[in-house]
């Protein structure tokens, strides 16, 4: 398989792992329009791959991914052709994830938000640093929380940890993800990405059958919530870029202060 057409996504297999490094590290990760694209293709390719058993996910620099960037934001505001394919991607990032055969590990090095947050909690496996920052951001912005929140967080944490969090956007950082279970381990800072290598390396020497097999078998419980609450907040996200609230959201998180919505004048 040839990763080189990525141009955000820095590939590299060795010993059937593959070390996936979402790279703009000027923008702390944030996903632009192709990053975006990228993080919804990269699983058919890595699912195409036979040398891939595992792959491991991380950000480069001190970002794991801080969400979508603000020009692909400001681009969608109003804008059925852009929000349209927004949305195509972003569901096509958790289904292509959820429905790649082959375990996915993400290894949570800063802050993690957004679509960024998507891939970090629907891998199979997420170890984050106890140093990670964790938000979703939807409501912040003005918009549902869309991406992946609503299928995945209430499974994870439960449904009252995921109404807190999703509507107040508070940040947790990765130890207290892990006590409350949105996270399948939280680790020192320093030994984060050989945990997450031991990790793949041991799955990749495991039964492949049985390892993809019970993959699949446990996330029948996604597929219910993506076929329910997914879809639907997916839908809910993209009327909100067509709403009063989004222009003053983004122009809040841009100038660092809170946000004064219109709708809650």
């Amino acid at each position: 398989m040839d990763y080189s057409n990525y141009e955000h996504l820095e590939v590299k297999v060795l010993d059937g792992v593959a070390l996936i490094t979402m790279n703009r590290p000027e923008s702390l990760n944030s996903a632009n329009f192709q990053l975006h694209y990228e993080l919804s293709k990269i699983w058919l390719d890595i699912g195409n791959d036979d040398s891939v058993k595992v792959a491991v996910i991380t950000g480069s620099g001190n970002a794991f991914s801080a969400g979508g960037d603000f020009e692909m934001i400001e681009a969608a505001i109003g804008n059925p052709a852009v929000i349209a394919q927004n949305t195509k991607e972003a569901g096509d990032i958790v289904y292509n994830l959820m429905n790649l055969d082959k375990p996915v590990i993400s290894a949570i090095n800063g802050v993690a938000v957004g679509a960024g947050l998507a891939v970090a909690l629907l891998a199979d496996i997420s170890i984050a640093s106890e140093k990670a920052r964790i938000t979703d951001g939807h409501t912040r912005l003005g918009v549902a929380a869309g991406d992946h929140a609503a299928m995945i967080w209430p499974l994870l944490c439960g449904m009252a940890k995921a109404k807190y969090y999703l509507l107040t956007c508070d940040f947790l950082d990765g130890s207290e993800a892990e006590r409350i279970g949105l996270v399948s381990r939280a680790v020192p800072h320093e030994t984060l990405m050989d945990t997450a290598m031991d990790i793949a390396r041991k799955l990749s020497h495991s039964s492949q059958p049985a390892i993809r097999y019970t993959k699949h078998s446990l996330n029948q419980w996604l597929r219910q919530s993506g076929q329910g609450p997914f879809d639907y907040s997916l839908l809910a996200e993209a009327i909100g870029f067509f709403g009063p609230d989004i222009q003053e959201g983004l122009s809040a998180i841009k100038e660092k202060r809170n946000p004064k919505f219109p709708s809650a004048s």
